[in-house]
């Protein structure tokens, strides 16, 4: 059985958040096999101070993080000033029993994957955070 997976209009660039050096390399090899760029760091506060200076198209969030954990990461930035605020932010745990998807909604992040990562739910969470759905308006404005 083949797993198909989305396709993107475009190579991305995301930052991902984790303080596990094994998640960073998993995921950074599952994003550069579909032409994606990961940026890695291992704390919120690095984080946000990446946000601050360079655009990104997504960030995979690690919720828990020593000292600034995700949680906390996602709200500073989205109080921040500027248009990184509005970057989306997709929650990455193993810890599926403390929230539910909608709760990591309503804290401020786009989307939510669960640990351990699977290849086709990582890059359907970034394809919905990405690139949205166009509208059938401006599909058929396309046309």
């Amino acid at each position: 059985m083949s797993q198909t997976y989305p396709k993107f209009d475009r190579s991305l660039v995301i930052l991902h958040v984790d303080d596990d050096p094994m998640n960073l390399r998993v995921v950074e090899e599952i994003l550069g096999a579909f032409n994606h760029t990961a940026v890695k760091t291992t704390s919120g506060a690095e984080a946000l101070q990446l946000l601050a200076d360079q655009t990104f198209d997504v960030v995979l969030m690690d919720i828990h993080m020593p000292g600034l954990s995700g949680i906390e990461a996602v709200a500073k930035l989205r109080e921040s000033p500027g248009p990184q605020r509005n970057t989306p932010v997709i929650a990455l745990t193993a810890d599926v029993f403390t929230r539910r998807p909608e709760e990591y909604r309503a804290l401020g992040f786009n989307d939510f994957v669960s640990k351990p990562i699977l290849v086709s739910g990582l890059l359907d969470a970034i394809k919905r955070a990405a690139e949205p759905p166009k509208s059938k308006l401006s599909a058929a404005n396309a046309a």
